[in-house]
């Protein structure tokens, strides 16, 4: 049987701090024995080429393509 899930409220401010300022991309959320023990995420940058040969990034410069894991215990 499946112990149930224990979400605090330091938890659920981690979660929002995590999906707080990602526009394209997933957080995964990892349970061991109804304890949240991992949280990776996984964001996406996309961009936009222009008539005039720039690129345009869709939301905040950040580091692009690369992924950002918060390990949590």
């Amino acid at each position: 049987m499946a112990k149930p899930l224990k979400v605090d409220e330091m938890w659920l401010e981690r979660i929002a701090s995590l999906l707080n300022d990602m526009e394209f991309g997933s957080l995964q959320i990892v349970v061991h024995e109804g304890q949240i023990v991992q949280m990776e995420r996984t964001e996406r940058k996309r961009f936009e080429n222009t008539a005039s040969g720039t690129v345009k990034t869709s939301g905040p410069s950040r580091a692009s393509g690369q992924q950002r894991r918060t390990n949590a215990r």
